[in-house]
This record gives structure tokens, sequence and C-alpha cells, in this order.
């Protein structure tokens, strides 16, 4: 089969189209014929090896796992015989981070996995960057306690974290300030905010408002300078370690003061997650943003674009093109 595969670690280039073995599929597997993933933050970190220690997972001098990509939609292709939940010609839609796999034109993932059936009428190059943002978002939102009433500000709302943490807020009926930069103002408030701030003419940290989360979904805050926003008790989520990788200890140190704290919110990543996104994307509560799309073959230059830290919402890759 085609993949895109890195022998080392490094920047985009590193990166090859090459024909590979067919996955095993072993007793409790299904076998996915891949027709979309996505490039993402979490796929740029494991190729580069940044930070340096995710090397102590995925290989010390070179990577163990040398097919990348976590989001994927497709066709069942066949099923081990311990599987009985799916059945081949089934189209599913999961995320794999850990085995990876995905920017592939088959993927082999355990069927008691985060993996579930499509709803009807929704394309692959749409489910397939629906599992990524949404369940860090869906992470974060839980750790915080959103519920009706609440004031949460996202910093960062046109990632996909983000853009999907403002969809699945409003899901709770929680009111959502969003912050981001003048060309995006309206597409988030068509996400379902209730106040846009844009970063590039006002200092969102001077904000009068005062909230009982901040989420920053892109990891370019810092919680002194979001603490003033916080309500007592407030919490700062984060999607990054921060400068010195500060978040790590103020994660355990905050919460032992009963004040403003800081939470890691630890991603679930299982049947479950799968099956609640599924359900949210069936009642049309939640719709992951795309940006752009690419096919395989220009699987380098999606690397490229997605580094440059300025998509919105996703980068799909088209494994299968889109009839």
């Amino acid at each position: 089969m085609k993949a895109a595969v890195h022998s080392r670690y490094g920047p985009p280039d590193v990166v090859r189209i090459s024909e590979v073995d067919n996955p095993a599929v072993g007793d409790n597997d299904v076998l996915v014929r891949v027709h979309a993933t996505t490039v993402n933050r979490t796929d740029c970190a494991y190729r580069a090896a940044k930070p340096f220690f995710m090397r102590a997972a995925t290989g010390l001098a070179r990577p163990r796992r040398k097919v990348l990509g976590t989001e994927f939609a497709g066709v069942v292709e066949d099923v081990g015989g311990g599987v009985t939940s799916f059945a081949v010609g089934d189209r599913v839609f999961g995320y794999n981070e850990g085995a990876f796999g995905t920017h592939a034109e088959y993927l082999s993932v355990p069927a008691a996995g985060m993996i579930a059936t499509m709803p009807a009428g929704l394309e692959f190059g749409e489910a397939a960057p629906a599992t990524e943002g949404s369940h860090y978002a869906l992470s974060s939102i839980k750790k915080a306690g959103a519920k009706a009433g609440q004031d949460v500000l996202v910093y960062g709302a046109t990632g996909a974290i983000g853009s999907a943490a403002v969809q699945l807020l409003k899901c709770f009926d929680v009111t959502v300030t969003a912050v981001c930069d003048t060309a995006n103002l309206e597409m988030v408030r068509g996400l379902g905010a209730d106040r846009v701030i844009d970063y590039t003419t006002e200092d969102f940290t001077a904000d009068e408002r005062r909230y009982d989360a901040v989420i920053d979904a892109v990891g370019k805050t810092t919680f002194g300078q979001c603490r003033r926003l916080l309500k007592p008790g407030g919490v700062y989520l984060f999607s990054d370690l921060g400068p010195w990788w500060q978040n790590l200890p103020l994660a355990l140190v905050t919460p032992l003061f009963r004040r403003k704290k800081v939470q890691l919110a630890v991603p679930q990543q299982d049947k479950e997650m799968a099956l609640h996104l599924r359900e949210l994307l069936e009642s049309g509560r939640f719709r992951p943003v795309i940006d752009r799309r690419y096919p395989l073959d220009q699987i380098v230059d999606a690397y490229r674009y997605v580094e440059t830290g300025q998509k919105i919402g996703n980068v799909v890759i088209d494994v299968i093109p889109p009839t």
C-alpha cells in the first residue's frame, strides 16, 4: 500500500510517499480502507519529536512508528474473527494516537478503540477531522465543569481545538467569549460565540468580564496573563506546556489554594468518546471547520502549511480523491 513514511525526526521534508506492507489484522481488529485523514499539531509534534522528551515514547534515536496520522475516515475492508461490532462495508471514522498509521491507504485498529460508524450523509472528508480537536476540547470542557449559565473564554478560537470548543460549549448552554483575529470574526460568530474579541486591535487580558474558565486552545498564553480574567475558583486550561513547561507544576500546585487554578485535562480516547462525537455530528451540533484539503501525494505541503500556525480549523488529506 501507499503511505507517508518518516524514518527520522525533523522538518516536513523527512516525510516521503513509499510503498509499504499492508497492516496485519488481529482477531479483534478492523481493517479500514482509508479515504481521508488529517495533518494536525499532534502529527507535527511527533514527526519533529518536539518537545524532546516525546522520544521516550516514540523512539530515542529514530521513530518506531514510521507512518503517522491520528484521524481517519474510510470503509471497513476486513474484520478479525472476534469482531462483531463492525462489518465489511461499514463507513467508519475514528482516532488512533499512539499506534498512528492513518497516513496510509489501509489502517488496522482495535474494534474496541476510538472508532465508530459514520453518520449518514456525512462525507469522509468531513468525518476525518471530527475527532482530534473535538476530543481535546471536550476534555477541557469537562475538566472545567462547564454548565449552563457559566462564562468561558476560548483563546485561539479558529484552530481545530478552539473551533470545536466554541461549538461544544454551546451544547452546555455556556456563554462563550472567543478570541481570534480580524479576518475570522464572522466565522467564529457563526460557530456560536456570544462575544468575539479581536486580539489584533484589543488586549483580551484587559477585558472587564470575569470567567469561570479560560481555555487556551493554541498554547500562546500563560496563567499569569489570564489569571485576572478568572472568577474566584476559576480554572485555566492549557493545550501546551507553556514557557519552561510551567503549566505542569502549576497544575499540581495551584489547586491546593482553592482559588484560581491551572488544570490539565487528560483526553478521553475510547469507544465512548467516538460514539459521543458521532451523536454530536448526527445532531448537527458540531461540525469540524475545514481549511484546506490536499491529496496524500502532497502531504509534505500540508505539514508545511500546518506549521505556519495560520490554519483555520483542520487540514484534510484525501487518500482517495472525493467523488
